[in-house]
């Protein structure tokens, strides 16, 4: 067959005998994209595209991207399609594809939506119940693949699996094509709305505020250190790491001044030179986030192993598609998980330094693009860290601090007083579900079901920095964070409009709601754990006789 033309019509399984042969074909706005050539250059890592191969990516492209962006991608198109399409499940998430046969074509295509079950761990939707039927052999293939370590997992794990898809598939709208359908269709007229009422502009006034903020705490945080005060020096110098770190994070996400590299070099010298991380190590993983959102074997944010586990699931040794390993349940993590809710807010307190670590592996590495927009980011990083570490690191801990003593403490505190945004980003989705309930189920209804919001009152919106409205940014990521109170009264409609539960909890009732969580996983680890002694005793006994 002939390379088609960009207005060619393709079939189902043209696009399909793509897949087959290792190439990235994505579906945008009815135009089909081939994007090999660009996603090793894609700022937002390779892994983000991945699982977003053989799907509708309209909605998540909408989201995550400028419109300079979106009209360049049009240089991709290989061709279009007619009609809704019905997602394939990503070769990364598991999904096989066969290869393209031009004569058995006609007899073959069809529009049954998949070359194998949506998800890796349930056949096809029932289309009354909405439950799955369990699929065994793909569970072990697919989530759990065979390793030295894996075993037969008690029948309690599959039945709490089925348990949150039923609950889910009951508390949430259909999962068939015409309800999906008109989520998306009703979130695409939010969004116009949204952009009608200028929510996307942004207010430079209260970056301006920000700034001040940001000031006074450093600012401050000197002062006490010319004074001897090193500990209350090293509370305000986290104070000041604590409120950067929500400007990093609009700049991320494009929210500032809507132009990538103006953002991204923002993003990168709030981040990189004033705080110590990568920006590109978190946009990275965050991008992956924004799409597989509380997906244990996928979503990043929530592969804590061995110290957290909100999913039973992390019991059967799953492989992480994003770090590219086992996470194993071994002996560690079945102790450290058993008080997890007992652990969890002393573990945060130290949360800074995994960032650390994650943004040394990620710039030593080199494990950004080299080449295309963001080819120079990764040098600027590295200037970035060393210019923290030396005014940090040599200029404060060492020349500004006598004795060692003090500098530890001065470490420890400053690093620990930004435990609120782990609290906050963990917050936002470990209560939340992460049942796997297929491809086709709307970008926007997925959003919502695994992420929840916090209520505040407005005064204290400063503290929160717009992950209070986490949900609300899940659905739509490049809102300014000072535009998200106007745009919750308009999500709110959306929700009652469609059926979609609206997660609010105050910040009180959400800690609750994630030490129940964990504290749930706990319980199911000790009910393993007695599992297992009983059938190593069976056994004894058995052999005996």
């Amino acid at each position: 067959m002939a390379p088609p033309s960009k207005d060619t019509l393709l079939s189902r399984r043209y696009i399909e005998g793509q897949i087959a042969a290792g190439r990235h074909v994505i579906i945008f706005d009815d135009r089909v994209l081939m994007v090999d050539s660009w996603i090793r250059f894609h700022p937002g890592g390779d892994k983000s595209i991945k699982h977003m191969v053989g799907q509708d990516a309209t909605d998540e492209i909408n989201a995550l991207h400028s419109v300079e962006a979106r009209q360049r991608m049009l240089s991709f198109q290989i061709g279009r399609i007619q009609g809704p399409w019905v997602n394939f499940l990503p070769p990364i998430q598991g999904g096989k594809f066969r290869p393209y046969d031009e004569k058995a074509e006609s007899e073959e295509d069809n529009t049954s939506g998949q070359s194998q079950p949506p998800s890796p761990l349930f056949d096809a939707v029932d289309a009354a119940p909405g439950a799955r039927r369990r699929s065994i052999s793909s569970e072990t293939s697919v989530s759990n693949p065979p390793s030295e370590s894996s075993e037969p997992k008690p029948f309690f794990l599959d039945a709490r699996t089925r348990e949150e898809i039923v609950l889910d598939t009951a508390k949430y709208p259909s999962l068939d094509a015409k309800t999906q359908q008109d989520i998306k269709q009703k979130y695409r007229e939010l969004n116009k709305r949204i952009e009608a009422e200028g929510l996307y502009d942004c207010n430079y006034f209260s970056y301006f505020i920000e700034a001040c903020r940001y000031t006074l705490f450093a600012g401050t945080s000197y002062f006490f250190l010319r004074l001897g005060w090193y500990l209350v020096s090293a509370f305000f110098l986290g104070c000041f790491w604590h409120q950067l770190v929500f400007s990093a994070h609009d700049a991320g996400h494009i929210a500032i001044t809507h132009n990538y590299q103006v953002d991204s070099t923002i993003g990168m010298i709030i981040a990189d030179y004033l705080g110590g991380l990568s920006l590109g190590w978190w946009k990275r993983s965050h991008n992956v986030h924004h799409i597989v959102t509380n997906e244990p074997e996928h979503d990043p944010d929530i592969e804590h192993m061995p110290f957290f586990a909100i999913s039973h699931r992390f019991f059967s040794n799953l492989r992480s598609t994003y770090y590219d390993r086992i996470m194993y349940f071994d002996a560690f993590s079945n102790f450290m998980l058993k008080y997890q809710h007992y652990l969890y807010y002393p573990i945060l307190l130290f949360g800074r330094f995994n960032l650390y670590r994650l943004s040394w592996e990620y710039l030593i590495l080199g494990q950004g693009p080299r080449k295309g927009p963001a080819w120079w980011h990764r040098w600027f990083e590295i200037a970035g860290q060393i210019f923290f570490w030396t005014w940090f690191g040599y200029g404060v801990l060492y020349c500004s601090i006598p004795t060692w003593g003090s500098r530890i403490g001065f470490l420890f505190i400053s690093h620990m007083v930004t435990a609120p945004v782990h609290v906050q980003i963990t917050l936002s989705h470990f209560a939340m579900s992460t049942a796997d309930l297929g491809v086709h189920e709307s970008f926007p209804q997925k959003m919502l079901r695994t992420t929840m919001d916090v209520d505040c009152p407005t005064w204290l919106d400063f503290f929160h920095g717009g992950l209070q409205f986490q949900a609300i940014h899940h659905l739509y990521p490049r809102i300014p964070r000072h535009n998200l109170r106007r745009t919750q009264k308009l999500v709110l409609e959306f929700c009652r409009d469609t059926g979609i539960p609206y997660a609010l909890f105050t910040f009180t009732d959400g800690n609750k709601e994630v030490i129940g969580r964990l504290g749930d996983v706990a319980k199911q680890v000790r009910i393993l754990e007695e599992c297992r002694k009983s059938c190593a005793q069976q056994g004894v006994f058995s052999d005996h006789h």
